[in-house]
């Protein structure tokens, strides 16, 4: 299996290929310039590259991958940054190449209900620039005021709106992207059909081992005449959860559907004055849209169900200001663990929902088990948990029982018959989970789709797929000769 190259990079051949076609601000090489790329949104791994470079156009990009593949120089894709599993992180014998250049809105076509972007384009932006026209772009990350769309198909990214209205994979219709050949590819298309195989689903979330980005053409969908909220306050986390499998069980499928503890809650609330319940134990947020008959239907049989089950104060929002505050609370959680503790670190796994209850309170026994807090902030609605994690980066000590009670809880996830991961990806990050999700078979096979796209493994290497050796080691496998001893025992 590919997993990086043997020779070594030729870094003199590459700059002086690469300087012909692209003009000097475009290359960044020294470590001033180069800092700023050193990590994604995920702080514990950091890497200085030796070589920043930044495309304004897409055959300078047709240029640097070549040049890539010319001289042996591994490439890492990167967007704007916000990533949180280190998929971004450089690589320390490569070139890191980013995208925020590609920031156009390409085509905005009301009727077909699509528009085409650059890469760089802010999540946010293509919603913004669609509002006139009474469409939205669904998909809404907490990040989305600065993430890029690029970046979302890297991760498959979701958001609060995504138990409704779907992933990124839902919502893009095609992508067009150079491979490290520097071939121009497209996968998909506008139609309901597109001839060939189906491999737009498998390119979505491959976090830049196959290709690079340079258009996106995505879905948008007209704005519901009316969103409200409820906010629902409850005396312990379990009937939150108990709340959230009844929403679903009765056939209601909410806009969006979020969970916060207690301690998520206190921290938000000084952040963004949402008018938060301090003494509740949960808070769940349920939000309805449609036509106003459709929405006040709704919110009646939420609000029951709510009660039934044990909500001690329900309060629903009354204007879309209102509405839009409820929200900021729950999408400024993350900045707002900064208030309470040095550094966090945000996780990210899913679970089947029926698991709420035992994996919230595994996770408050894991506390006392590592000696940290934990806030709990997550899409309830299709079991995708973001627990923060907060420790102090200068206590190494910490860093390691941080990681440690990461590792615990994603392999929880898998134990109860969740994944790993629900939008953020695997990066370097979840990169020995993944030895324990999936069989080596499966390993392989992810490889070898890999290597029809990137038979040279340069494209984001190190990342995603681990080695047999790597999970060897991780497993404390005996591996001789590529081989495994008794490969029929069940293992991982």
């Amino acid at each position: 299996m590919v997993d990086q190259p043997a020779v070594e990079p030729d870094f003199a051949g590459f700059l002086a290929r690469i300087s012909r076609d692209l003009p000097p601000h475009c290359i960044l090489t020294r470590p001033d310039q180069t800092r700023a790329y050193e990590a994604d949104g995920l702080l514990l791994y950091r890497q200085c590259p030796p070589i920043v470079v930044l495309p304004e156009t897409e055959a300078q990009l047709v240029v640097v991958l070549k040049a890539c593949r010319e001289h042996n120089v591994p490439v890492v894709p990167r967007g704007s940054g916000t990533g949180l599993s280190g998929g971004a992180t450089p690589h320390p014998n490569g070139v890191l190449v980013g995208m925020a250049k590609f920031n156009r809105i390409l085509r905005m076509d009301p009727e077909s209900c699509v528009a085409v972007v650059g890469p760089g384009v802010r999540n946010l932006a293509i919603s913004e620039a669609a509002a006139p026209l009474g469409l939205y772009y669904a998909p809404d990350p907490s990040s989305q005021i600065a993430c890029s769309i690029g970046g979302n198909v890297a991760e498959n990214s979701g958001g609060v709106h995504c138990l409704k209205y779907g992933l990124t994979t839902h919502n893009v219709l095609r992508v067009r992207f150079v491979t490290i050949e520097g071939d121009i590819v497209e996968l998909g298309g506008e139609a309901p059909d597109s001839p060939g195989l189906n491999l737009l689903q498998s390119f979505i979330g491959s976090e830049g081992m196959l290709g690079m980005v340079t258009e996106v053409t995505v879905k948008l969908i007209p704005r519901p005449e009316l969103a409200r909220v409820v906010m629902a306050s409850f005396p312990s986390v379990e009937l939150a959860g108990e709340g959230v499998t009844r929403i679903i069980a009765d056939g209601i499928i909410p806009a969006g559907l979020e969970l916060m503890d207690k301690r998520a809650v206190n921290m938000v609330e000084p952040f963004v004055k949402a008018g938060y319940d301090l003494e509740a134990e949960a808070i769940l947020l349920c939000e309805s849209d449609g036509t106003p008959d459709e929405v006040a239907e709704e919110i009646t049989r939420v609000e029951a169900l709510l009660r039934e089950v044990g909500a001690t104060r329900l309060q629903t929002s009354t204007s879309e200001e209102e509405r839009l505050k409820f929200w900021a609370g729950r999408k400024n959680a993350f900045p707002a663990a900064g208030r309470i503790s040095p550094d966090y670190y945000c996780m990210d796994g899913t679970i089947p929902r029926r698991h709420l209850g035992r994996v919230l309170a595994a996770i408050t026994g894991m506390e006392q088990q590592f000696g940290l807090r934990c806030s709990n902030v997550f899409h309830a609605g299709d079991g995708n948990l973001h627990p923060l994690i907060m420790f102090d980066a200068n206590l190494p000590d910490e860093v390691e029982r941080a990681e440690a009670f990461g590792v615990a809880i994603l392999e929880l996830c898998v134990q109860v018959g969740g994944t790993i991961t629900g939008e953020h990806g695997v990066g370097i990050e979840k990169i020995d989970q993944m030895c324990t999700q999936f069989s080596r078979e499966e390993l392989d096979a992810f490889s070898a789709f890999k290597r029809a796209f990137d038979p040279y493994g340069l494209l984001n290497p190190l990342k995603l797929i681990p080695t047999l050796v790597r999970c060897a080691e991780y497993g404390k496998m005996h591996v001789h000769g590529g081989q495994v001893a008794f490969p029929d025992i069940p293992r991982f």
